[in-house]
C-alpha cells in the first residue's frame, strides 16, 4: 500500500483547571461504526487508559484496539500498544526465538498497516529472496539477550525491509511481498525515526476510510491506497486542539469559556454547582499563586548563583584566552529566535544554528542540548582545548553565552559541509582526488599538531569524516573536541573507557582502554578508507565480513586489490599520477590500521607522507611506466630475459631495478566483488552520528547547508 500525506498536525485537549474539577458525569459515546456504541476507556479510576477518536476497544469504535485492564496495557493481536500519536501506533516487539511469523497478521489491518521504516527480524528463511544483507548470528542473539527456546544451530536472523522513499512523503509496507517471503519466524524488529532507530519496535501508520470528514477547522491528509481506495487523517489548525474530525470532538481554542459563560452555565453543569465550584477553586489558585510566587523568586536566585558559577568556570578553562561572552538576546536576535529555517544539524548534544552576530558574517551557533554533568563537562573540555591551540586546520571557538540556563558555544561558519557529506554525495557529486588529497594532507596536518606540538599532547578520541570541515575553498578544519583529552607527560598513553564512534574505534583501544596517539591514527586511517572507496564506514548491506570498513579495506589492500575499492568517481588511470598516489595513500591507510598500534606510524610521518604525494606532481617515466605495468601484471625485477613494451618505451632499455608501489601487486586470488555502492542501499546503518549515545556531538551540528 502507498500512503501520501497532505498535511498533519495534532495536540491534545488541556482542559482548564477548573472545567475538569466540574466534570460529575461520564459521557457515553454511541457516535461509532453503524450507531453501536464505542468504549474509549479501558479500566477505571485514575488508571484507567482513555483515547482519544477514531480509537476505542469496542466493536462500535472506528478503529478498534485491545486493552486488558488487569495489565493495564492496549494490545494488538498478541502484540503490546506502547503509544498512539496523531500518525502512527508503536508497537513493542520483543525479541524471541522461534515466534511463528503468522502473529504480525493482525498488524496488517483495513484501517492501519506497518510503514517501509520497519525492518523485520526474521529466522529459519528457506530463501533469501526478497531479503537485505543482514544477518545475524542465532549464537550471538542468544548469547546477548539470554532468551529460552534459541538454537545456536538453527538458521541464522535475516533482515526483511523495502525501501521506497523515492518522491513518497509516507509509504506502507508491501504485505503481499511480505507474504512470499519464505521464513517462519518473527525474531524482532527495527523502526527507524528520524533521529535514531528504535530496536524492538515496529512503526503502523492508520487512517479512516473514505475521503476526508473533518471540522471545518481542521486540515485532512488525505491517503491514496494500493488498492485504488482511499483514506484520510484529520487534525487541528495551528492554535486550536482536539481530534480534528467531524464526527469526533472537532477543533476549539483554549480556554473556550470565560467568566460569564461559567456563570451563565453555557460550560455545562449548573450556575449553583458552578459558583460553589468558582469559589473553593478562587482559594486555591490564591494559594497556589503565592506558592508559584516564592517559587519563582527562588529559583531565579539558584538561576543566577548557577549562571555566575558557569561563567565563572568557563573563564577558568578558557585560561585567559579573551574568548569572549554574548548575551543570550544577542545570540537569540543572530538566529530569529533559534528558527527551525536556521538549523544546520543536531549531534549528540546539541543543535547548530547559522546566525549573524552584529550584521558581520556568518557564525555557527551550538545550543547544547543537556545541561547535565555530563555535558558540562564535554563544554568545558572544549572550551579549554579550542582556547588553547591554534592552528590554520583547527576549527576556531569565536565566544560563548551562559544564560538563563543555557550553555552556548559560537564557532566561525563552515559553508561547504563535512568531508562526510562529500564522500556520500549528500553535497555535490563528490569531491575530485586532488581535493581529496589535500584535506587527508591538512587533517593529518592538524592532528600531528595536537600530538606533537602541545605539551601536553592531546588526543582528539573522535577523528572522523563527519568532523572533518570544509571552507569556501574546501580546505579543512578539525571539529569536535568534547571528548578530547591530554596525553600524560610522562608515559606514553592515558587509561579512559572507550568513547567515540563505532567504526572508527581502535581496537585496542577498545579492548583494553590503552588511549594514545596512535588511536587518532588508526581513526585517521578509516577516514583515508573513506577517501578512496566512498564507501559507508559502516554498512550491514555488505557481506557480513565487510560490513566494517576497516576489514574491508585491510583484506584488499592486503591482497594487492586496491583497485576494486576505489571510488568509480575517481577515474584513477586517467593519469598516472593519480594512480599512483591512490596507490600510496592506500598503502599509507594500510599501515594506519594495523591491529598493534606500535607498528601504525605517528600522525607526523602520515602528514610528511601526504604532503609529499599531494605535491609530488608528476610521476617521473619510470614511475608511469612501472604503474601501469603492475596494472597489466608484467612488471617485475629482474626482466628475466624478456623484452616488454609500453606506450612505444622499451622496458629493458629502462634497465628498472624494482618497482617502488608499495601495496602487493594485484594478484589471481581478487575474488571478491564489492556491492554497487548506493547512496541509501543499507537498511541499516550506524555511520549517523546520532545513532551511538557515547559519540561527541557531529560535525554535521557545525554546518548543515550554506543559508542563502
Amino acid at each position: 500500500m502507498v500512503a501520501r500525506s497532505v498535511s498533519s498536525t495534532i495536540g491534545p485537549r488541556f482542559g482548564d483547571l477548573i472545567v475538569s474539577v466540574c466534570v460529575f458525569a461520564v459521557i457515553v459515546s454511541f457516535d461509532g461504526v453503524a450507531g453501536k456504541r464505542c468504549e474509549r476507556s479501558c479500566g477505571s479510576g485514575k488508571s484507567a487508559i482513555r483515547l482519544s477518536y477514531p480509537f476505542g476497544f469496542s466493536d462500535g469504535c472506528e478503529i478498534r484496539l485491545n486493552c486488558n485492564s488487569s495489565e493495564k496495557r492496549i494490545r494488538i493481536g498478541d502484540f503490546h500498544v506502547k503509544s498512539v500519536t496523531a500518525n502512527n501506533i508503536f508497537v513493542s516487539v520483543t525479541p524471541k526465538c522461534n515466534r511463528p511469523v503468522e502473529v504480525i497478521e493482525p498488524l496488517f489491518s483495513r484501517n492501519f498497516g506497518l510503514t517501509w521504516k520497519n525492518s523485520l527480524l526474521l529466522q529459519n528463511c528457506s530463501s533469501q529472496a526478497g531479503l537485505g544483507g543482514c544477518v545475524i548470528p542465532t549464537g550471538l542473539v542468544e548469547s546477548r539477550f539470554k532468551l529460552d527456546k534459541c538454537d545456536a544451530r538453527s538458521d541464522n536472523i535475516s533482515c526483511y525491509s523495502e525501501d521506497k522513499r523515492a518522491g513518497m512523503v509516507e509509504e506502507l509496507m508491501n504485505h503481499t511481498a511480505f507474504l512470499q517471503v519464505k521464513c517462519t519466524s518473527l525474531f524482532s524488529s527495527v523502526a527507524v525515526n528520524l533521529d535514531f532507530l528504535e530496536l524492538n519496535q515496529i512503526e503502523l501508520s492508520w487512517w479512516l476510510d473514505g475521503f476526508c470528514q473533518c471540522h471545518q477547522d481542521a486540515n485532512c491528509t488525505l491517503i491514496s491506497l494500493l488498492d485504488g481506495t482511499f483514506g484520510y487523517r484529520c487534525s487541528c489548525k495551528d492554535g486550536l486542539h482536539g481530534d480534528g474530525f467531524a464526527a469526533g470532538e472537532g477543533c476549539w481554542k483554549v480556554p473556550h469559556c470565560n467568566a460569564a459563560s461559567y456563570l451563565s452555565g453555557h460550560c455545562g453543569g449548573t450556575t449553583r454547582v458552578i459558583v460553589l465550584i468558582g469559589g473553593v477553586a478562587a482559594g486555591a489558585l490564591l494559594i497556589a499563586g503565592f506558592a508559584i510566587i516564592c517559587y519563582c523568586f527562588f529559583r531565579k536566585s539558584v538561576a543566577e548563583k548557577s549562571q555566575l558559577s558557569a561563567r565563572r568556570l568557563l573563564s577558568d578553562a578558557a585560561g585567559g584566552s579573551g574568548i569572549p561572552f554574548y548575551q543570550y538576546k544577542e545570540i537569540e536576535k543572530a538566529t530569529s529566535g533559534f528558527d527551525i529555517r536556521q538549523r544546520l544539524g543536531t549531534g549528540a548534544y546539541g543543535t547548530v544554528y547559522a546566525g549573524k552576530l552584529h550584521q558581520d558574517e556568518w557564525v555557527a551557533i551550538k545550543k547544547i542540548k543537556h545541561r547535565d554533568n555530563e555535558s558540562t563537562e564535554k563544554v568545558m573540555n572544549e572550551v579549554k582545548l579550542l582556547s588553547s591551540v591554534s592552528h590554520p586546520h583547527l576549527v576556531r571557538l569565536l565566544g560563548c553565552c551562559i544564560e538563563n540556563g543555557e550553555q552556548i558555544l559560537i564557532y566561525e561558519y563552515m559553508p561547504n559541509g563535512t568531508l562526510l557529506q562529500h564522500l556520500q554525495r549528500e553535497r555535490g557529486k563528490g569531491l575530485p582526488w586532488s581535493v581529496r588529497l589535500r584535506v587527508a594532507s591538512e587533517t593529518a596536518h592538524a592532528i600531528s599538531y595536537l600530538h606533537s606540538s602541545m605539551n601536553p599532547p592531546i588526543y582528539h578520541r573522535d577523528i572522523k569524516s563527519s568532523n572533518i570541515l570544509l571552507d569556501y575553498n574546501f580546505k579543512s578544519k578539525v571539529a569536535d573536541f568534547g571528548l578530547s583529552r591530554l596525553g600524560l607527560t610522562e608515559t606514553s598513553h592515558i587509561s579512559t573507557a572507550p568513547q567515540g564512534t563505532p567504526g572508527y574505534l581502535d581496537p585496542q583501544y577498545h579492548q583494553n582502554f590503552h588511549l594514545s596517539d596512535k588511536s587518532d591514527v588508526y581513526s585517521f586511517g578509516v577516514v583515508l578508507a573513506e577517501i578512496i572507496t566512498g564507501m559507508k564506514v559502516v554498512d550491514f548491506s555488505r557481506p557480513h565480513s565487510e560490513v566494517n570498513l576497516a576489514a574491508l579495506v585491510t583484506d584488499r589492500i592486503g591482497r594487492g586489490c586496491v583497485d576494486e575499492i576505489i571510488d568509480p568517481i575517481l577515474d584513477p588511470h586517467k593519469d598516472a599520477w593519480t594512480l599512483s598516489t591512490i596507490h600510496k595513500v592506500a598503502e599509507l591507510a594500510f599501515r594506519c590500521l594495523a591491529y598493534q598500534s606500535d607498528a601504525r606510524p605517528s600522525m607526523m610521518e602520515v602528514a610528511q607522507e601526504l604532503e609529499l604525494a599531494r605535491t609530488s606532481g608528476w610521476s617521473t617515466m619510470e614511475e608511469n611506466i612501472c604503474m601501469e605495468s603492475s596494472i597489466a601484471s608484467t612488471c617485475s625485477s629482474p626482466f628475466n630475459g624478456s623484452e616488454k613494451s609500453l606506450g612505444g618505451v622499451n622496458m629493458r632499455k629502462l634497465s628498472m631495478g624494482s618497482c617502488k608501489l608499495m601495496v602487493p601487486k594485484k594478484t589471481a586470488d581478487c575474488l571478491g566483488i564489492i556491492p554497487k555502492k548506493a547512496k541509501d542501499s543499507s537498511p541499516v546503518s550506524v555511520q549517523d552520528p546520532w545513532l551511538s549515545d557515547r559519540s561527541s556531538p557531529s560535525a554535521n551540528s557545525l554546518l548543515g547547508s550554506a543559508i542563502p
